[in-house]
């Protein structure tokens, strides 16, 4: 088997605003579980699809994809910090790649990001800079967005590319369900948050990160008591994406406008795009099969929490 594919909710909120512990135990299993099956795989090479929260991409040049030469993780809300193992010509020739097939993606030679990324390398492989990682950043925040059609052309070219290596590729789709915390938009944004999202953000003062990280806290705890202070969740619509993905019909999502998806499951639910690339990459090998599908609301992480898996058919 050459390619599998780990899809997983992410959340800044585990151990500052957590479920009951029945809860928290059912989603550490799942997550043991497929950290477990990733070891068994036993990857060469790890393509991690992910969005940011404006920790680093901002309005100053915000493209709708970029592929990272180099990477290096902040450890907000106390995730792991420090840099990745990229493989450098690698992640060029894929940008190459992707750019021949007729997807415009940005790329960066010193790519920041934040628990999007580091959170599922630290949960599904042990740490950040375990395996060779090639970071893919897709804009899941800052409208204006991509839509799921350009989301499935990234990643079905990143899976052309890849699968034509030859490597043992585990593709990561990271983030999502429905949900929208409270992120800032420039739109209604004041001065002060507007200049930091044009770029100031990418290096807070530590004692307004820490007020920033607060006010998520302080909006997950009064979700958990008034689930209508923010975007409610939506587990029907969060089901039927699984399924969608699950069933082989990717194809269908390029129907939804972001409107809709921001009207019925949240502003930040863009992040399962990375989901939609992460199965289009896997698509390039074949038909597969989905495993392992796991789903529960869970406010207190302001999220609809997701785990899917996924093999070609011919393993």
């Amino acid at each position: 088997m050459q390619a599998r594919v780990q899809c997983l909710s992410h959340t800044p909120l585990v151990g500052h605003v957590d479920p009951p512990v029945c809860v928290l135990d059912e989603v550490q299993g799942v997550i043991a579980q497929a950290r477990e099956a990733i070891a068994i795989f036993d990857p060469e090479l790890v393509v991690l699809f992910s969005p940011d929260h404006f920790n680093g991409f901002f309005y100053d040049a915000m493209p709708p994809f970029c592929i990272g030469m180099q990477a290096h993780a902040i450890g907000d809300f106390g995730t792991p910090a420090g840099p990745f193992d990229v493989p450098q010509a690698l992640a060029l020739d894929c940008a190459q790649a992707v750019l021949e097939a007729g997807v415009d993606v940005a790329m960066s030679y010193s790519m920041q990001v934040d628990h999007g990324f580091s959170q599922p390398l630290d949960y599904l492989l042990g740490g950040i800079a375990v395996r060779p990682v090639i970071p893919v950043f897709i804009n899941a925040v800052a409208a204006p967005l991509p839509t799921f059609a350009r989301a499935r052309a990234l990643g079905a070219a990143v899976g052309r590319f890849i699968r034509d290596t030859g490597k043992r590729t585990l593709f990561i789709g990271s983030g999502g369900l429905s949900h929208q915390p409270p992120v800032p938009e420039l739109a209604t944004a004041d001065a002060h948050i507007r200049d930091r999202l044009l770029g100031s953000g990418r290096h807070l003062p530590a004692a307004e990160r820490a007020a920033r990280q607060q006010r998520v806290i302080d909006a997950a705890l009064r979700f958990v008591e008034d689930q209508s202070s923010l975007h409610p969740l939506n587990p029907a619509w969060d089901r039927a994406f699984m399924d969608t993905l699950a069933q082989g019909r990717a194809a269908e999502l390029d129907g939804l406008s972001n409107a809709d998806v921001s009207r019925q499951a949240g502003k930040s639910t863009h992040e399962v795009k990375t989901w939609v690339a992460a199965f289009a990459a896997l698509s390039a090998y074949g038909g597969y099969e989905a495993l392992d599908a796991y789903y529960r609301p869970i406010p207190e992480w302001i999220a609809g929490f997701g785990a899917l898996a996924a093999r070609p058919m011919a393993a």
